[in-house]
């Protein structure tokens, strides 16, 4: 136990500290950013940020992942805040929070398995795609400054690094912030800054009970806010848990960071925030700042409520330049470049739902529409190749005038058509044997298959066997098979 919390915790503070730093600094704009999306004041985001950081920190499921205030859940928010406004949005938090929870007590966290390897690539390269796309406003109708500083926040972030010692012990994110803030102080250059994004709050969050009927009518409708909240935040975070998991060589408890989720969002409910999840663009920059235990997550939680209420003075100085140079940084980071050298390697159907995804996310901005729409192409895929491994062979025994199909492989609605056009009705055989020792049987679907295929040999007059099924099989044939039931022809025409 003393060990677990030594490694959770305590193993790695220099690195979690000062990755705390640098997540705290991006997570004030972006946060606020967020709150405008929303269509409320940027404090919400701000205070939803530290209290879903810091929460989820002591009860998450994944060490060293970063989950605050997203994009992808504001813009689910919209209609609720501007119909309704800010209580039904805190309201609809809490909610989420407990849908989350019951997700977790269910397993749902596992359904992650479902997930292919090429979804997990389209979403990340979505992903780094929407990080990139989302500075461009930054990037337009501005001055040469703005590219001037961009670019030497850029070659700060990529080139620091190479100084022996020093640049291995601090981050470079945190000195293209650090630098290109001071210069733009010391030479009074005009450009925008994290002030000019909102307003920072000026006292701690309060505990906020929603001013809402608790009635029936309240619920239904804040309930498809509610769910649609549950779903991507719930899909954002465990898939960010597997590319965290695969950039830091370790597992996580998918079912403890549902159950976490909900928690931790609703806390930021009763706390004045908006409901949140994990961010896959600050887990990067922790990660690649060096915080790997819970204790990274903690203190950009804390050091974000630190930075809001005591730096504020210096906070609001802060050149959005920098900050964009830092987030195209993840972008470039996240984006998964071998995948473009892959496309001639892997096969066609791999390469569709990779493709099939990043379109659809990056079309409608909403990472659950395109994880959604690539397992789904998926599965097909997989089903159609199942599908296809599935023979009939036949031999004949003059002596005893029986006809045997050897079936092998997986008979479900995909193969179940194939497999009856395998059979020859119209032989004149007396009897036939269907051999199912090396075939299982899926669903309802091969079962009717199979129902069809006896019942018509028995209308040619043969005497149909069936033999070789094994105990799975048996048990779905037994319990929806028609073929060795009174009246069968009937039933399976729908008389």
């Amino acid at each position: 136990m003393v060990n677990k919390l030594k490694a959770d915790w305590l193993s790695n503070i220099r690195g979690d500290l000062l990755a705390g730093i640098v997540v705290a600094l991006a997570l004030i704009p972006e946060a606020i950013a967020f709150s405008i999306i929303a269509g409320v004041d940027p404090k919400v985001g701000l205070y939803a940020s530290f209290c879903i950081a810091v929460v989820i920190a002591f009860v998450g499921g994944r060490p060293g992942m970063i989950s605050a205030a997203t994009g992808a859940m504001a813009l689910l928010m919209v209609t609720l805040v501007k119909e309704h406004g800010l209580e039904y949005l805190l309201a609809a938090t809490l909610l989420t929070g407990l849908l989350q929870i019951g997700a977790g007590y269910l397993k749902l966290g596992g359904l992650m398995r479902f997930v292919s390897r090429s979804v997990v690539t389209g979403f990340v390269n979505a992903l780094a795609i929407l990080i990139f796309m989302a500075q461009l406003p930054e990037l337009t109708n501005v001055t040469w400054h703005v590219y001037a500083m961009t670019a030497t926040g850029l070659g700060i972030i990529y080139l620091f690094p190479l100084i022996p010692v020093v640049g291995r012990i601090l981050p470079s994110p945190l000195i293209c912030i650090v630098a290109l803030t001071a210069f733009a102080m010391i030479y009074n250059i005009d450009i925008r800054t994290v002030g000019d994004m909102g307003q920072l709050p000026d006292t701690l969050p309060i505990f906020l009970w929603p001013d809402v009927p608790l009635n029936l009518e309240t619920l239904m409708i804040i309930l498809p806010y509610s769910v649609g909240l549950t779903v991507v935040g719930l899909l954002e975070s465990m898939m960010t848990a597997t590319i965290v998991d695969d950039l830091t060589d370790t597992t996580s408890d998918r079912n403890r960071e549902c159950k976490g989720q909900g928690i931790a969002n609703i806390g930021s409910g009763l706390l004045g925030g908006m409901a949140g999840c994990a961010m896959i663009g600050q887990s990067i920059i922790n990660i690649k700042s060096g915080g790997r235990t819970r204790l990274s997550t903690l203190s950009a939680g804390v050091f974000l409520l630190v930075m809001v209420l005591v730096l504020d003075q210096w906070l609001v100085q802060i050149p959005m330049a920098a900050l964009v140079a830092v987030m195209i940084m993840v972008s470039i980071g996240t984006f998964s470049w071998g995948s473009i050298k892959n496309l001639k390697e892997h096969p066609l159907s791999t390469n569709i739902v990779m493709v099939v995804t990043v379109i659809v996310v990056v079309a409608t901005h909403n990472l659950a529409f395109g994880v959604l729409a690539g397992v789904l192409l998926a599965a097909l895929f997989f089903a159609n190749k199942v599908g296809h491994y599935m023979l009939v062979t036949s031999e004949f025994d003059d002596k005893t005038d029986t006809r045997t199909y050897n079936v092998v492989g997986q008979v479900f609605f995909s193969s179940s058509e194939k497999f009856t056009e395998s059979f020859d009705f119209k032989e004149a055989v007396d009897n036939v044997v269907i051999d199912l020792t090396r075939a299982h049987f899926w669903d309802i679907t091969a079962v009717g298959a199979l129902d069809k295929a006896v019942i018509k040999f028995r209308r040619e007059g043969a005497e149909v066997e069936i033999i070789g099924l094994n105990e799975a099989s048996a048990t779905i044939v037994d319990r929806f098979g028609v073929h060795d039931k009174p009246d069968a022809v009937d039933q399976l025409m729908g008389h």
